[in-house]
């Protein structure tokens, strides 16, 4: 049947360049024979009327008709009733067997394809008839910006060039793409342009795991394209830089408690010298090694937690004067050692904790919004996050008035927000006054300690002989070395005690977690592996 144009309504169309030539000659057509081909549309299922119809094919020969005839010309159309999701498929389908067909179309399509399939990548290549490299290749391109993408569907780059900056992040893009058109480069020269200012991840100091699955990481375009940049390489160096800043800055606080713990050490060694054996190896007092390795741990009491807790909670072992008063002495327990260890603890789940967040947006989204909705958020130092934006954001961002600061936040592409709400979670983490937030907010994501702390000397030259049975007994060290070995060990010097017990032949320290350091104030074993699936043995 024929319907007026004035009834006809674009629908969803793949296709985002319309080349003005063919345009102008489709009109001329038009005008000189009308329309030989009729229009695909279906009702409209979104108006109040039943009237008007929306296109599924033909929307390069509405736009010439609206020309040619006006609103009001009569155009020859099939009518078909399709779902949203028929419609689509369609209209897709119809743009990508045509020779013209853009390869950003076809990536904004399979973009739509995805979304419909819940991100089913297998289902959406199966219903665009594509493979799925040819889907993975065409997913890839739908990063690039919309000023790339219209030069490449205008044909002023060529497909290698919008390949190598898929790799780019989308607000370095646009800066690069100037650079390219303005000097000319071919696509070799424009990869040599980039290697220039890409990072070598072999050199990276910090964990390179996330990097793996990073779509930053030239690995990943390798596998993607014909043109690609050389593998191990990293293409964010927004991202890179941050990461980095941020590995040396936990690799200084740790330097830094390190030689706290050292300096705490010292002090302890003068102020309670019958802690320490005498040159010639023997204690001062009675022989303690009884008492210490017989001593049973009292039950895990909740380790304190914040700067008030410290002295509160801690109790001191009393100075071996003589047996008498040693006897009498308090007995070590988690609770007395927690309070030792108060400082340590948390400034080492912080770190933890801002790692975690650092390297999960939704955590770190979640946490914001939760410090927002408490009042928390503004204990954030305001110079934490202030003195990096132009590395979180752009270099030229702290400069600009705030007008352009809002500006230059809305144009952010969601995985640059993402990264920049890491690091505000990360910053939260540190800077969050209570530490029983920082506490909540470990236990709610699972943050597991062991990722960034295990048991060192300088963690245990900070105790006394006493406190040093208590966690060597505790963590399974005893049970592992027999009573009389440990006794043996623990007659001697104290220096001499933490080396044999950092070095015990067949005992790993890794994942052990002492009770003063947990959050719940008891041990926590090494995390069980699950079992590797029995391999089949051949008859």
């Amino acid at each position: 049947m024929t319907l007026p144009l004035s009834r006809i309504i674009p629908g969803y169309n793949p296709r985002r360049y319309f080349d003005r030539r063919k345009h102008e000659e489709l009109v001329a057509s038009l005008r000189l024979r009308g329309m030989l081909q009729p229009i695909l549309v279906r009702p409209n299922p979104r108006h109040d009327t039943a009237d008007t119809y929306l296109i599924v094919a033909g929307g390069r020969r509405y736009r010439a008709a609206l020309e040619a005839f006006g609103p009001e010309g009569e155009v020859p159309v099939i009518i078909r009733v399709m779902t949203d999701q028929e419609a689509l498929e369609a209209a897709i389908d119809e743009n990508d067997v045509r020779d013209d067909a853009s390869e950003t179309e076809q990536a904004d399509a399979a973009v739509r394809v995805l979304a419909a399939c819940q991100d089913d990548r297998a289902e959406a290549a199966r219903r665009l008839g594509w493979s799925k490299a040819k889907f993975d290749r065409r997913l890839a391109l739908a990063n690039l910006s919309d000023t790339v993408k219209l030069a490449l569907d205008e044909r002023r780059i060529k497909v290698g060039h919008a390949e190598l900056l898929a790799a780019v992040p989308a607000d370095k893009q646009d800066k690069a793409l100037e650079t390219i058109l303005g000097s000319g480069l071919d696509v070799s020269k424009t990869r040599d342009l980039l290697m220039r200012v890409t990072q070598d991840l072999a050199g990276a100091c910090f964990d390179k795991g996330e990097c793996m699955t990073c779509p930053f990481n030239s690995a990943a375009q390798r596998a993607l394209f014909e043109t690609h940049i050389d593998d191990g390489h990293c293409t964010n160096a927004a991202c890179f830089e941050l990461k980095t800043q941020t590995a040396e800055m936990i690799r200084f606080e740790e330097q830094e408690r390190a030689d706290k713990a050292a300096r705490i050490a010292a002090s302890l060694a003068e102020d309670d010298p019958g802690d320490y054996a005498d040159d010639d190896g023997q204690d001062d007092g009675t022989d303690e090694s009884t008492h210490d390795i017989t001593e049973t741990p009292t039950a895990a009491v909740g380790a304190p937690q914040g700067a008030q807790a410290i002295a509160s909670a801690q109790s001191v072992v009393p100075r071996k004067a003589d047996s008498a008063s040693k006897a009498s002495g308090p007995t070590v327990t988690a609770k007395s050692i927690a309070g030792r260890t108060a400082e340590l603890r948390e400034a080492s789940w912080r770190t933890a904790l801002a790692r975690a967040l650092a390297g999960n947006a939704a955590h770190a989204h979640s946490t914001i919004l939760v410090a927002a909705m408490t009042g928390t958020l503004p204990q954030i130092k305001s110079e934490t996050l202030k003195a990096r934006s132009g590395l979180l954001v752009d270099a030229a961002f702290p400069g600009l008035d705030y007008g352009a600061k809002i500006a230059a936040i809305e144009a952010l592409q969601k995985p640059h927000a993402a990264t920049i709400l890491s690091a505000i979670g990360a910053a939260y983490a540190r800077d969050v006054a209570n530490f029983e937030h920082v506490a909540d907010l470990a236990r709610a994501f699972d943050v597991d300690l062991r990722a960034t702390w295990q048991v060192d000397r300088a963690f245990l030259e900070r105790y006394t002989k006493d406190e040093l049975s208590f966690i060597a007994r505790e963590c399974g060290l005893i049970a592992h070395m027999g009573e009389k070995a440990f006794a043996k060990r623990l007659g001697g010097k104290k220096t001499d005690l933490v080396t044999g017990m950092l070095g015990a032949i067949g005992f790993d320290w890794a994942g052990r977690l002492p009770s003063c350091m947990t959050l719940e104030g008891r041990y926590g074993p090494p995390r069980v592996q699950a079992d590797a699936p029995p391999t089949k043995i051949a008859a």
